[in-house]
């Protein structure tokens, strides 16, 4: 396996590059600094939020590639590069319908702020971790004045039991994507991380087998089909092991990290 010719590094964060603490280690902004020597270009691609993103990246958030709302928005170095929008139609047709459904609590994702209806502060709590930037409203049908690009919904035990038979009939108009244990996410058909990954590769004159990608949940597999040097996390889900040519150990024992020790070791 040569890694030498690694151009592109793809990491999506939670359950990925954070750790079970949300935490981004010392060690890969050490690798960070040691690897772009070599002129390889980093992308940060996460479900959430943009600002929770450069939060977290803070000291090389201008400059790496940000892939956040799971492909809805891409910023490269100040500069967006995507933004699909989920019409505002196709949110007074869906908050109205998860309003009826039990045990869930659900988050409009706009480019200025997310926006959520309820003040319960045990999914708040889980909410900021996500949305550094949020607001509360009383009706989030009345919000015009934001770009909104998915609707994010949580349940505190399972997402796939509880949330996606209940919305999985959207499938037909929208992308549903099993996100994370608790979210589920509702936007729009072509706003993915492969989509947006794609439109990075291109923009750098980047293949396929020059492109290493990390993930560990469902809204990872478009991604990950887009790197030669596909890696699936020991945490991750069934399908993302099924689908990623490599494994590496878990986020909580560096594995994003100690795939880096060997790239730079190839490098050099």
């Amino acid at each position: 396996m040569d890694l030498s010719q690694i151009k592109l590094v793809v990491m999506d964060m939670d359950g990925t590059l954070l750790n079970s603490k949300s935490e981004v280690s010392d060690q890969f902004f050490n690798l960070y600094k040691k690897l772009t020597k070599y002129e390889i270009q980093f992308v940060a691609a996460s479900g959430r939020q943009y600002h929770s993103i450069i939060d977290k990246l803070a000291s090389i958030k201008d400059d790496i590639t940000i892939i956040a709302e799971n492909g809805a928005f891409v910023v490269q170095k100040d500069k967006e590069l995507a933004k699909i929008n989920l019409p505002l139609e196709r949110v007074l047709e869906l908050i109205p319908i998860l309003r009826n459904i039990d045990n869930i609590y659900y988050t409009l994702c706009g480019k200025k702020s997310a926006y959520i209806e309820t003040y319960d502060e045990n999914f708040i709590s889980i909410l900021r971790e996500y949305y550094s930037e949020y607001k509360f409203v009383t009706d989030l049908t009345k919000i015009k004045d934001d770009d909104f690009f998915k609707i994010a919904v949580y349940h505190f035990e399972s997402s796939e039991k509880y949330i996606y038979p209940a919305v999985k009939h959207f499938e037909k108009i929208m992308q549903v994507k099993v996100s994370g244990k608790h979210w589920v996410d509702l936007s729009q058909p072509n706003a993915n991380k492969g989509y947006a990954l794609q439109l990075v590769q291109d923009r750098l004159g980047i293949s396929v087998d020059e492109t290493m990608v990390f993930g560990d949940y469902n809204n990872d597999l478009e991604m990950l089909r887009l790197a030669h040097f596909s890696y699936a996390m020991e945490n991750a889900h069934p399908n993302v092991k099924k689908e990623a040519r490599f494994q590496t150990k878990s986020n909580d024992q560096a594995g994003v990290e100690i795939i880096l020790e060997h790239l730079l070791k190839a490098k050099s």
